[in-house]
């Protein structure tokens, strides 16, 4: 699973746990013992407070780890287990601090990057048409932002469980197709959508989004040629090559595809962006033929 794939990834980054020395008071000699044992005493208390305010400070882990579990309802509010660091030897200042809550939380946010995958049934005679029956959204740094099951319109014949990791009693806390269509055209309105072979999924949910828009990682030309000498490199191969991992070993999950695909995408986003950008520039056809009209 790609999930234990993260867990030794951060594990790797992990420093290891170092104890906290304590510091020792070394109080100047005075004469009066009563005043002596007031100082000591005053320093204590206010050693041992500096420590219990020190202990509460933790770092979360720029990876974080999640479960591919069965997915919640709709919410634009990701909710995530994030990993602790362990505690430093040098616990860090109350700027420091701030910072690294303002990194946590806009790790949280939907920001402008999202990656989707959905996972299918089969409707139909012998279950040879696939219909959406699961959704998931991750962000750019691979936190689920929506995730839920999808009731298929027509009556399932196939569940094909074994691939798609969809069963019956997932359809118990399902919500309607146009419950789920409405929820992700307003989250992806406005930003930026990477996907594997995307069109497959926008085509399942009856969706548009503008091409300038989409991130495709089976259409990425320095991948096509890499990997599969010019035609589309499947998920899993580009998983193995690029990042290190196995998936799809067993019953899919769309959270942990959708978290590969934002991965694969970040490992060559500078070509993404500027293949884009290149696309978006006018030909220099259409830019003589505006200047002829003015003319």
């Amino acid at each position: 699973m790609l999930s234990t794939n993260w867990e030794k990834l951060v594990k790797k980054q992990q420093q290891p746990a170092k104890k906290a020395t304590k510091s020792t008071l070394n109080p100047k000699t005075i004469r009066n013992k009563k005043i002596e044992r007031k100082i000591i005493t005053t320093t204590s208390r206010h050693q041992i407070n500096n420590q219990s305010q020190n202990t509460s400070s933790t770092s979360a882990a720029e990876l974080i780890t999640e479960s591919s579990a069965n997915p919640q309802e709709i919410t634009t509010t990701p909710t995530q287990h994030t990993q602790e660091l362990p505690i430093q030897k040098h616990q860090p200042q109350p700027q420091q601090q701030q910072q690294q809550q303002h990194t946590s939380s806009r790790q949280q946010e939907v920001g402008l990057y999202l990656a989707i995958d959905c996972e299918f049934v089969g409707v139909g005679p012998e279950g040879s048409v696939s219909e959406l029956a699961r959704v998931s959204i991750v962000n750019f740094y691979g936190n689920t932002i929506y995730d839920t099951f999808v009731k298929p319109i027509e009556r399932v014949t196939d569940w094909r469980t074994w691939v798609s990791g969809v069963s019956p009693k997932d359809m118990q806390n399902a919500i309607t197709f146009k419950e789920a269509q409405w929820a992700v055209s307003k989250l992806i309105q406005g930003r930026i959508l990477v996907g594997h072979a995307i069109e497959h999924d926008m085509d399942a949910m009856m969706l548009s989004h503008p091409r300038t828009m989409i991130r495709d990682t089976a259409k990425h030309p320095p991948f096509r040629k890499k990997y599969a000498m010019g035609k589309t490199p499947s998920l899993k191969k580009l998983a193995k090559e690029i990042l290190g991992f196995d998936i799809q070993s067993g019953e899919h999950s769309s959270v942990e595809d959708a978290r590969a695909t934002m991965m694969i995408y970040k490992s060559d986003k500078k070509e993404f962006e500027r293949l884009a950008n290149w696309k978006m520039r006018p030909s220099k056809r259409a830019g003589h033929e505006r200047n002829g009209n003015q003319s």
